[in-house]
């Protein structure tokens, strides 16, 4: 049985969005986050040495990292799936920059910022503030020339990027009124019932940041 270990706000939705979009047959074991740190539990930290989501199990399997967890659950369980292109398919180039842009690049900036604000400093440092500007730039422009990051159609490079664009910018306060691409490709987001199901499994009780 394939099972997502899901830590509550934390990427390891995009598995389980994944894993809807698939219709798989799965189990989303969901972990709460400490009260004291907002990190995850000792039982979270305990199933792969990196102590942090995603992680699945999968018989005897255990596997990390978003974009290795993906691709073997298609290699497995959904190969030709449109969700992962191939290579002749005219989409193929841009799907693959945005599948790994979303954690190499754009999560990373993020992250930089998150870090510089916890540990107190007033403004963003020069650097971080012009990589995490033009990583939102590039999202707006991407979503204005393309229905979807890898294209005409939802593929794996949506599923990487959803989670910064939804649940982090929730927890970070950002928004996005200047954004209307951006706002109207997480509407067209919002109305897959896959994401629905996804996001009812995951967070229970709190809507998507959509908005």
């Amino acid at each position: 049985m394939l099972t997502i270990h899901h830590l509550r706000l934390s990427q390891s939705e995009r598995i389980v969005w994944l894993a809807e979009e698939l219709a798989l047959d799965y189990e989303c074991k969901l972990y709460t986050r400490r009260a004291d740190n907002r990190l995850a539990p000792d039982e979270y930290k305990a199933l792969h040495p990196m102590g942090i989501a995603p992680v699945i199990t999968d018989d005897d399997l255990v596997l990390g990292e978003s974009g290795a967890i993906m691709d073997y659950i298609i290699a497995k369980y959904a190969p030709g799936t449109p969700l992962m292109p191939h290579p002749g398919h005219r989409d193929y180039t841009d799907h693959l920059f945005y599948y790994h842009w979303a954690n190499a690049t754009f999560m990373t900036n993020g992250m930089m910022a998150l870090v510089a604000q916890f540990m107190g400093a007033k403004e963003l440092p020069p650097f971080v503030a012009d990589r995490v500007q033009k990583g939102w730039a590039i999202v707006e422009k991407r979503l204005g020339e393309a229905e979807y990051f890898g294209g005409s159609q939802l593929t794996t490079a949506d599923i990487m990027m959803g989670f910064q664009l939804t649940t982090s910018r929730a927890m970070s306060g950002m928004g996005i009124d200047g954004m209307p691409n951006l706002q109207a490709y997480l509407k067209r987001i919002g109305e897959r019932p896959a994401y629905q199901a996804a996001m009812a499994k995951c967070e229970p009780g709190m809507p998507p940041k959509l908005d």
